[in-house]
């Protein structure tokens, strides 16, 4: 096989694809396996995406995908074309201010190693969202798609309820 039919072969194999990425568009090209996560981790630098356990289990990789919570480990960049992506950098305003609930997460000491906080945090912000003022149960119910294996869940739980009255009225 010659030169130029692997490099045809290679390039027929991508697609490019449009998202808005926390407010910015972003065209690539990519290949139809590339995992979302691996997209926005390696393709556009957002290191608040983590890879955990890749099959869906932890919830590190939770980003927004047109509002919804997704594990961005379980889909592929070519499912998101065209889609409003929002990550952990997202929250943070234009003058580097954290978002109420980073800020609530750092406060009460919501994080030991880090590894599970940016889920968490995606998680938190859509809870909050559809819920303002969740109980605990709630939260817990909220959040269990995610998993710590450091904190014991108590301080996540306190960052969430205390998140939720710095938003009050935001």
């Amino acid at each position: 096989m010659s030169t130029d039919n692997t490099a045809s072969a290679a390039e027929s194999s991508t697609s490019e694809i449009s998202v808005v990425i926390n407010g910015t568009e972003v065209k690539k090209k990519v290949e139809p396996r590339l995992k979302l996560s691996d997209f926005l981790r390696y393709h556009c630098d957002l290191s608040g995406v983590r890879v955990g356990c890749e099959h869906g289990v932890c919830g590190a990789c939770t980003v927004h995908v047109d509002g919804m919570s997704v594990k961005s480990c379980l889909g592929y960049a070519v499912q998101a074309d065209g889609a409003t992506i929002e990550t952990v950098e997202g929250l943070v305003d234009d003058r580097g201010a954290l978002h109420p609930i980073q800020e609530a997460f750092h406060e009460t000491h919501a994080l030991q190693c880090g590894f599970c906080t940016s889920g968490f945090v995606m998680a938190t912000k859509e809870l909050l969202e559809e819920n303002p003022s969740p109980t605990r149960e709630e939260i817990q119910t909220g959040l269990e798609d995610n998993i710590c294996r450091c904190t014991g869940y108590q301080n996540i739980y306190k960052a969430v309820e205390a998140a939720a009255e710095k938003m009050d009225g935001v």
